[in-house]
Order: structure tokens, then sequence, then C-alpha cells
């Protein structure tokens, strides 16, 4: 963990392989804890952490050996960023459908980025220059300790290259 007055990052790299995601899902839940989040706020963050961890193995790596996803938490006074980045082809978010939709109410699957978007304040997507995507998602913090923001309602955006 590199440490600074301003911000602090902790960085996890991981095979891409589930066995891992309870590890993730639950260092992202010690990091709000630490941070004074209140439990439901941390709970979503570790949850929306989860999904983007799935993504990144099953649809950005494919399960494929070798390809590895890393996570980075940012902490700062004002909000925690978590990018979460996998070493795959990439996707357009723009292409995604709306998991409410009636046609696409009982699909099994679709509706982790809706998630994602529910949980925190802010959600980026961008393809990495050297190859893969990033997630990036964004919780704020409020004045105080108990001023932690306890709900989601992110707006999405689209990033261009990452190099």
């Amino acid at each position: 963990m590199r440490t600074n007055t301003s911000a602090r990052e902790i960085r996890v790299q991981i095979d891409s392989r589930f066995e891992f995601l309870d590890l993730v899902q639950q260092m992202a839940e010690d990091v709000c804890r630490v941070e004074g989040f209140r439990r439901d706020a941390m709970l979503n963050v570790a949850l929306a952490v989860r999904e983007a961890v799935v993504n990144a193995i099953k649809h950005g790596n494919r399960q494929q050996e070798g390809k590895r996803v890393e996570v980075v938490f940012r902490l700062s006074p004002r909000k925690l960023v978590v990018a979460v980045r996998d070493q795959g082809a990439g996707f357009d978010p723009g292409t995604l459908g709306d998991p409410l939709d009636p046609r696409n109410i009982f699909r099994a699957n679709g509706r982790g980025i809706f998630f994602m978007k529910s949980f925190v304040d802010d959600v980026v997507f961008q393809r990495l220059g050297r190859g893969g995507m990033e997630v990036r998602m964004e919780k704020r913090v409020g004045k105080g300790r108990s001023g932690r923001h306890s709900t989601g309602g992110a707006r999405v955006r689209e990033g261009g290259e990452v190099g």
C-alpha cells in the first residue's frame, strides 16, 4: 500500500478465476469499513466491485489461463475510486440492452452493469491503450464519517483510450 497525505492506493492482481471473487469482495468491504463507510454503502461498493470483477473474468478475459484482472482501490478524503482492469478485447457499453426492458426481464444475465450503476455514484468504461478494458467506479464521501453516502445512482460515461 502506497501512502501520502492526500491519497492512498491498494492494488491486487488475480488470475481470471472465479475462486478469487470472495477474496476481492471481502477486500472491498474491508477498505470501506476502514474508511468509515456505513454498512449499506460498504456492501453496495463491495457488490459493485464483485460484479466488475465477474465481468472482467467472464467477458473481458474469457476465463483464459494466463490473463489477469487488476483491482485498484484509490482512497482520498473526498472519494473512493475502484478501477477493475482486464486484458480482454473490450466492448462497446452503448450496445448493452436495458435489463429492465420487458424483453430482457427474465434473462439470466445482463444485470451486472445495472447493479454497478445502482451501487456507486459514477461508472466509467475505458479501453486501455495496451489492450483490455477498465471499469472505474467512484463512491463520493460526504462530510464527516457519518456523512458517507449510502445509496448509489451512478451516471455512466464512456471514456476514450487510456495509455
